[in-house]
């Protein structure tokens, strides 16, 4: 075989670092030039191309040599399987509402409205202003800034009749968003191998926190208006539990919201068994035809722990939320937050209030409420009309999804994949159930961003559906 010159050195020299040490020095120039006879240029050609096969590397102004060649080993973490041993409790995998997909999605699985619907202002402005403030610099309390409990306080007390004591700022404790509370409270106030009687359908997050918790969840039916209160008293009496979990108010995932009549059922059942309601009012700011009434509002006994949170409508970077608990309750959950976190960074809470008590909060939430509903009824319309066997019990009157019921049989999987390979992602229901899931639903966001897209969002998934059937 014919060789030109700068081939023939780069064959001879692979030869010679096959033999050599990693980090050996080759040759200088000059001598390779001396010894093979050829150019400068071409004895430079030659190594340039070594250089580009990863065989040397070059140091200027010390020389070339022989690159260290790495050669890559399977690591082997079998020891931390006897190490850890079996988890106490399996976790649910990862939710598909956390999901990152492509910009040019049709996204309906997502749990976070877009960031159209944000206050980007209000935002913005807040994050520079405490920037500037103590509050960058200086370490909060455990139980959260003084000023930020009080309109935690304040904005529940407003809502309490009168005749019922309204809380106090002493009662609040600043969570970093509501999962890390909901983990809290079933660890503080339930405990390891305990019952804890939850809503089916329920909140992902709080069927996760609950398994981290390693409390024995035990499902309580509900529908449009609520829980059936028969078998909640039920539950609470055969299985000897002290807390009930629940969202009264557009509950994730099917937008109920709570008749009066049930909020106060529920109340009287929780208080004749000695219980706690955990009441998540997590879309509190995303009413659209009816307004939030928090069940803790009506209570002063302590029987109530609150839960509110301020992630999802001013920013998911501000993950600021509290809880509003009384008596020792209230100190068993902070106890459990000191040991997790210490404190909450006191720069987004000093955000987070800024934007709440600013005059264009309000008016932000006005023009939500509108945004909210055109949403809502766009992707309605458009879901009957293409995709009639997804069936909407109930037009929630607010919160961010829809929750749809498919017909007998189908195949959520398959949906899933064939919705995505056509360039919509939704979510199965199959994760919001505490248990066996009662049938074949979808939690669809409305929400997301580009709602110009929910006419052909929902023709493909009916379109889908049809294929799923056959």
């Amino acid at each position: 075989m014919n060789y030109d010159s700068s081939s023939r050195i780069v064959a001879h020299l692979k030869k010679w670092i096959a033999a050599a040490a990693p980090g050996a020095k080759l040759p200088s120039t000059r001598s390779l030039v001396a010894e093979y006879q050829a150019s400068p240029v071409t004895v430079q050609k030659a190594l340039q191309t070594l250089t580009a096969q990863g065989l040397i590397e070059s140091r200027p102004g010390v020389g070339t040599f022989v690159r260290a060649v790495r050669t890559a080993r399977p690591s082997d973490y079998g020891w931390q399987s006897a190490a850890l041993r079996s988890p106490l409790a399996p976790l649910p995998p990862a939710s598909s509402t956390m999901r990152t997909v492509a910009n040019d999605a049709i996204s309906f699985h997502s749990g976070y409205p877009d960031r159209e619907l944000l206050p980007e202002r209000l935002v913005r402005a807040a994050l520079a202003r405490a920037a500037r403030g103590d509050a960058a610099l200086s370490r909060p309390p455990a139980a959260g800034m003084p000023e930020l409990q009080s309109w935690f306080a304040q904005e529940l007390g407003a809502l309490t009749p009168a005749g019922t004591t309204p809380p106090n700022p002493s009662d609040v404790v600043v969570l970093p968003g509501s999962q890390s509370g909901l983990s809290s409270i079933f660890s503080a106030l339930a405990g390891r191998g305990q019952p804890l009687l939850m809503e089916s359908p329920s909140y992902w997050g709080a069927i996760l926190a609950a398994a981290q918790a390693g409390v024995r969840v035990v499902p309580v039916p509900s529908g449009p208006d609520g829980p059936d209160t028969a078998e909640l008293a039920r539950a609470f009496e055969e299985t000897g539990a002290r807390l009930f979990y629940a969202q009264p108010n557009y509950a994730n995932p099917t937008g109920a919201q709570w008749s009066a009549e049930r909020r106060e059922q529920v109340l009287d059942v929780v208080r004749a068994k000695g219980a706690f309601l955990v009441e998540d009012d997590w879309a509190h700011d995303f009413g659209i035809t009816s307004n939030p009434v928090p069940i803790a509002s009506r209570d002063d006994s302590g029987h109530v722990v609150y839960l509110r949170s301020l992630t999802k409508s001013v920013s998911p970077s501000i993950r600021v939320a509290a809880v509003i608990a009384r008596g020792p309750a209230r100190e068993r959950i902070l106890a459990d937050r000191a040991a997790e976190s210490m404190y909450v960074s006191g720069l987004l809470q000093a955000a987070a209030l800024d934007v709440v008590t600013q005059p264009g909060w309000q008016t932000h939430l006005r023009s939500l409420r509108h945004q909210l509903e055109a949403r809502r009824d766009l992707l309605v319309t458009s879901l009957r009309r293409h995709a009639p066997q997804a069936h909407i019990e109930q037009v929630p009157k607010g919160g961010l999804n829809l929750w749809a019921r498919l017909p007998d049989g189908t195949d959520l999987e398959r949906l899933t994949r064939d919705c995505e390979a056509a360039g919509v992602i939704i979510a199965g229901g199959n994760e919001w159930f505490p248990a066996e899931p009662a049938g074949p639903f979808v939690r669809l966001n409305y929400s997301g961003t580009n709602p110009g897209a929910f006419p052909e969002g929902a023709r493909i998934i009916g379109q889908s559906l049809e294929r799923n059937r056959g």
